[in-house]
């Protein structure tokens, strides 16, 4: 699910990321939102992925906190029951 600094139109699709849960994460100090309704979807780690400098071997940028994850999890299962996820495959296909 892509993250951005542009909020949505529509509020059920984009849920915004906490102050406090963007600083864990390192994010910058825009607020940013998860768009629920774009989804990529790929073979971890996907070939566009960069490993984080200086982190050898390393992807992800931390864990987020089990309350906020489950509020995403939740409203992307009700997205997906209404059919309103869009899912891209991001697999290079040679």
């Amino acid at each position: 699910m892509p993250i951005t600094h542009s909020s949505h139109p529509d509020p059920q699709v984009a849920i915004e990321i906490p102050r406090r849960v963007a600083q864990h994460l390192g994010l910058d100090e825009d607020t940013s939102w998860v768009v629920l309704e774009d989804v990529n979807v790929f073979t971890w780690p996907g070939y566009d992925l960069r490993q984080i400098q200086g982190q050898s071997g390393r992807y992800d940028y931390g864990f987020l906190p089990p309350r906020f994850f489950e509020t995403l999890v939740k409203r992307f299962a009700e997205l997906r029951e209404a059919g309103r996820i869009a899912a891209t495959s991001r697999d290079d296909e040679d």
